[in-house]
């Protein structure tokens, strides 16, 4: 597909399991997806980013892949596959796939040999003896498990697992394991997909297993994080498999800064087109994710200038499936909800770079209502309840970290319409759905000229058609308690972007008023000295020589 993705794409996230059910049986399908493409069209998004859809016994949500090759029964068939592509890309959209490649599902043959006895695919994996009676080493493990657990009856053996036991790492010193990997991408590409989305791609590489520094949390991540191997690798699948096919890639890098970002993604390198970087969705956590404060705007907006500023190109995102819906992080109010979305939408359309939409949010959806632990599915979530249990955390305490942080509250159904389980299913759902879905839904909101969904693909438009948008320079003008000002630059055509990042309203500073043509607004009565509560305005200045 002849896309220049670092220009005019713009990438719509698909959750397979909660976008759509054509069956009844309460999970998400592919031909559900292919009965809202027209939607997903209407958008004008011109990219599906689609979440793991591979064989998979489902102990982290497809993400354990137990077959590369074949499609997820549930989801139905790699013929459902093939159709979902060529629909798409007769509406003018591309397929991005999911690629795991740090781990398999412990179900995955490769495994299953391993267990067996056959050294050639014991090789595939890190199994390594204990040393004096313990762990191999005293790593830790990004789900709050041991990342050790024992290799089949052996007595003294251990396999490596930085996510759930029942995702074993691959050995990537074993140059077979890159060719199994070319060969599974060359397979994908084949079927029509424009590329891939890399799952945790810079822990790929373990340099050694020693002993890693004692930290709070992912103890001998020092040995894994971004090594050289790992760029190696990533330069070799870009000059063997991607360039062939012309075919892009974004990594899901996890602790990377800046510079470790360029690295990734450096044109001459010839690694990565781009990254999901995380620092922007930590502005509201202490240490770790699980521990949330109030949304510090000022934080925020100095974490998306440096990125926007040193960064040549970026991946923007704000939702995605392992994080809460932003605009619960925003504000507890569901009266501003809509004010909220429609900034939302703003903001992700005049940052420079790659926008990814995920389900949902161009609907204003927000986190899971969820009552209980027994209502969440999320395997990290229930892992970290139990290790706050270990720790002595009341009850109280942990509920209210899960409730914040899981997973699962980017996860509930797709919210399509005021019927029964919101249009999303015929049968009971695989995850509660927000009981909000009457007033919440797709139905709804295209109803309403002038509601949020009707904003978003505004701002959707005008990013894909204004040069000075999907091209432009950026720069900070002012970053407030409240307000948040940057311009975008092209060939003498300025544009100001103002936002309240705050549910009250917010004086405008003398300097960023009256500067010229407001072009959209999310509210419809413009105060020239007052930003309401997350307003957003996009302005266009004078022209001038930039």
């Amino acid at each position: 597909m002849p896309h220049n993705y670092r220009k005019d794409t713009i990438v719509y996230q698909i959750y397979p399991r909660s976008f759509m059910d054509s069956d009844g049986d309460g999970v998400g399908d592919l031909k559900g997806i292919i009965s809202r493409l027209d939607y997903i069209a209407s958008l004008g998004v011109n990219t599906i980013w689609l979440s793991p859809v591979y064989k998979s016994p489902n102990d982290d949500n497809g993400y354990d892949i137990a077959d590369y090759k074949a499609i997820q029964p549930e989801f139905g068939t790699m013929e459902d596959f093939d159709r979902l592509v060529a629909e798409a890309r007769a509406r003018g959209i591309g397929i991005v796939m999911d690629l795991v490649i740090n781990h398999t599902s412990d179900e995955h043959e490769w495994f299953q040999k391993a267990l067996a006895g056959d050294e050639r695919y014991k090789n595939y994996y890190i199994i390594r003896k204990g040393k004096d009676g313990k762990l191999p080493n005293n790593w830790g493990n990004f789900f709050a498990e041991c990342p050790w657990t024992k290799f089949g009856d052996s007595e003294d053996e251990y396999y490596l697992h930085l996510f759930s036991k029942k995702q074993p790492d691959l050995n990537w010193h074993n140059l077979q394991v890159l060719e199994e990997v070319k060969d599974i991408m060359r397979f994908w590409l084949d079927k029509g997909v424009v590329g891939f989305r890399c799952d945790v791609i810079n822990v790929i590489f373990k340099n050694s297993l020693a002993d890693g520094k004692p930290r709070p949390i992912l103890t001998g991540s020092e040995h894994y994080l971004s090594t050289d191997g790992c760029h190696e690798i990533l330069r070799i699948l870009r000059r063997e498999v991607l360039e062939p096919y012309g075919a892009f890639a974004v990594g899901e890098t996890v602790f990377v800064d800046v510079p470790k970002a360029r690295d990734l993604t450096d044109p001459e390198r010839g690694e990565l087109d781009m990254v999901f970087a995380f620092e922007h969705m930590e502005c509201d956590q202490v240490i770790v994710k699980w521990f949330k404060t109030p949304l510090k705007p000022k934080k925020l907006m100095a974490c998306l200038s440096k990125w926007q500023t040193e960064m040549d190109w970026n991946a923007c995102y704000f939702e995605n499936h392992d994080q809460p819906r932003f605009i619960s992080r925003f504000t507890d109010s569901e009266g501003l909800r809509e004010e909220c979305s429609k900034l939302m939408a703003g903001l992700l359309m005049t940052l420079r770079g790659t926008p990814y939409i995920y389900e949902g949010q161009e609907i204003g959806m927000i986190n899971g209502d969820f009552a209980s632990l027994d209502e969440i599915r999320d395997i990290e979530s229930h892992n970290v309840n139990a290790m706050a249990k270990s720790l002595r955390l009341p009850e109280k305490v942990r509920w209210s970290m899960i409730q914040k942080t899981s997973r699962d509250n980017a996860r509930t159904p797709m919210q399509w319409s005021s019927e029964a389980n919101g249009g999303f299913t015929t049968g009971e759902p695989w995850l509660k759905v927000n009981s909000n879905y009457t007033q919440v839904n797709v139905a709804r909101e295209e109803r309403e000229p002038k509601g949020i969904l009707a904003f978003w693909k505004r701002m959707i438009a005008l990013r894909r058609t204004d040069p000075v948008l999907m091209d432009g320079s950026f720069r900070s003008v002012y970053e407030g308690e409240q307000i948040y000002a940057y311009e975008r630059c092209l060939e003498g055509r300025r544009y100001l972007v103002l936002c309240n990042l705050t549910g009250k309203k917010a004086p405008l500073p003398q300097s960023l008023r009256d500067l010229g043509r407001i072009l959209v607004c999310s509210y419809e009565k413009i105060f020239p000295s007052t930003l309401k509560p997350f307003e957003f305005r996009l302005v266009e200045v004078e022209r001038t020589e930039e």
